[in-house]
């Protein structure tokens, strides 16, 4: 087996960090570091145990498909001594692929309970919203993406009306249980962010007089309209 990584230092993603890490409110890094101090209740503690066990089995799958690769890579003379060799690593991938999985519906079931109680924290009226908030929901009613710069690794929502909400404000939102987030798809290749049916309800009450709608960022190279001549 590969080594497990030092504490607090994650050697690789796993399919459900940002589901994690939206259900606790900060990252996994510090959930980890949380942990090793004692400063979890049993709800956090268990999640992040269940967590760091997956992150391992991710580690493996990891490893052990890149040493299947570099077998395969033409670096090293065909005969039956390589044929051995990329046997057994194709079946040290497999069972660390078969841990993967056994592992994941046990984070999943840890962030339940977590993800339930934050629910429950949402605001109870649109009054209770502030208005920039109240106009990125209504924004992203109409239909919104979530990106990830794959140079700079930052994350936003870009929305059909041309809006751009900043990340932060992404996690109060989700925070509030306003919005949730398909994480079927990468990232980097768009993730649909959608309202959840406590926002319908929201968006759907008397409107704050103070929410406004919010102008669209012009993109680059698009200049304002310089005022009419009168004639």
């Amino acid at each position: 087996m590969p080594p497990a990584p030092p504490p607090s230092v994650r050697k690789v993603l796993t399919s459900l960090d940002h589901r994690v890490e939206a259900a606790v409110g900060y990252s996994v890094d510090r959930l980890w570091e949380n942990h090793e101090h004692g400063l979890l209740d049993p709800a956090h503690a268990r999640l992040a145990v269940t967590h760091r066990d997956l992150v391992d089995a991710e580690l493996s799958v990891t490893f052990y498909r890149t040493k299947v690769g570099r077998l395969l890579s033409g670096e090293f003379p065909v005969d039956d001594h390589l044929m051995g060799r990329v046997h057994r690593a194709l079946a040290e991938l497999q069972a660390s692929v078969h841990t993967r999985d056994e592992r994941e519906p046990g984070v999943t079931e840890a962030l339940q309970p977590i993800e339930a109680a934050r629910r429950e924290r949402r605001p109870t009226g649109a009054k209770d919203l502030p208005a920039a908030d109240f106009a990125a929901l209504l924004a992203i009613a109409q239909g919104a993406k979530l990106h990830e710069n794959l140079l700079t690794q930052r994350r936003s929502v870009a929305t059909a009306s041309g809006m751009r909400i900043a990340h932060s404000q992404l996690e109060r939102l989700l925070e509030a249980g306003l919005v949730a987030i398909d994480t079927s798809r990468p990232v980097h290749a768009g993730q649909p962010v959608t309202p959840t049916e406590a926002a319908r309800t929201l968006l759907s009450s008397p409107r704050p007089a103070d929410a406004k709608p919010t102008s669209p960022i012009p993109r680059p190279g698009a200049w304002p309209a310089g005022p009419r001549a009168h004639r």
